[in-house]
């Protein structure tokens, strides 16, 4: 399972990368196997859009040594610290995708406007102890607890921290973030916006987000990444 986890991981950098999340060769991906402290998530170095399954390394969340390699991220840490708090999340995201961190830049906040926002209901996660890398375990681990048992944070100034149950919810959760707050971004240039009620927002997300769906929507992303850069192999 290691191997077709490492696959996932690759192929979840590429499915973000098209949806705006490219900052040069930041950003990264983490996942593990419910209840390992070993996660896999992609090296220093790669670009999202180009991660291979062999670009994506192991990573012990109890030994502090290990996020000191040369080839893990600086803020990687976020990550161990995420799965810290919670054991429910088997998937981990951050990056700096440019609407959310607009909108984390802004007083605004995320409003019901559409069915991407819709997931988001219970609201956003928010981090505000300015733009500075996050590469310690203390100040991770209150990235964490401003994450909370949310789906997401928006960092100040900085980006967004995402947890999902797999990797393949972390994936949606990412490209709904984006697109709920560039779908907010267009209809407020356009006249004054209509939010959805927060009680139809909770009555629609069971409706619209499932996990029985989640298989058709990795093989759809799977099917867009083979289209564009050929097949992900999995490694060994």
């Amino acid at each position: 399972m290691t191997a077709e986890l490492r696959r996932r991981v690759a192929i979840a950098c590429r499915v973000i990368a098209l949806e705006g999340y490219v900052d040069l060769t930041l950003g990264h991906v983490s996942a593990r196997e419910p209840g390992s402290r070993t996660i896999w998530i992609k090296r220093r170095g790669a670009s999202l859009d180009e991660v291979e399954p062999t670009d994506v390394i192991p990573l012990d969340i109890d030994d502090p040594d290990a996020l000191r390699a040369p080839d893990v991220h600086l803020e990687s840490v976020m990550h161990t610290e995420v799965y810290r708090a919670r054991p429910d999340a088997n998937s981990v995201i951050h990056g700096h995708p440019i609407y959310a961190t607009a909108l984390g830049s802004t007083d605004a906040e995320l409003l019901m406007l559409s069915h991407d926002a819709v997931l988001f209901a219970d609201g956003l996660g928010e981090f505000d102890e300015g733009p500075d890398l996050v590469t310690d375990a203390i100040r991770a681990g209150r990235v964490a607890a401003a994450l909370g048992d949310r789906r997401a944070a928006l960092l100040r100034n900085h980006g967004v921290v995402i947890a999902g149950e797999d990797v393949r919810w972390s994936v949606l959760t990412a490209l709904a973030l984006e697109r709920a707050i560039r779908f907010q971004s267009i209809a407020s240039s356009l006249g004054e916006a209509v939010p959805i009620s927060h009680a139809d927002a909770l009555k629609l997300r069971p409706q619209k987000y499932r996990d029985e769906f989640m298989d058709d929507y990795w093989a759809s992303w799977e099917r867009r990444v083979s289209r564009i850069h050929g097949p992900l192999a999995v490694s060994d």
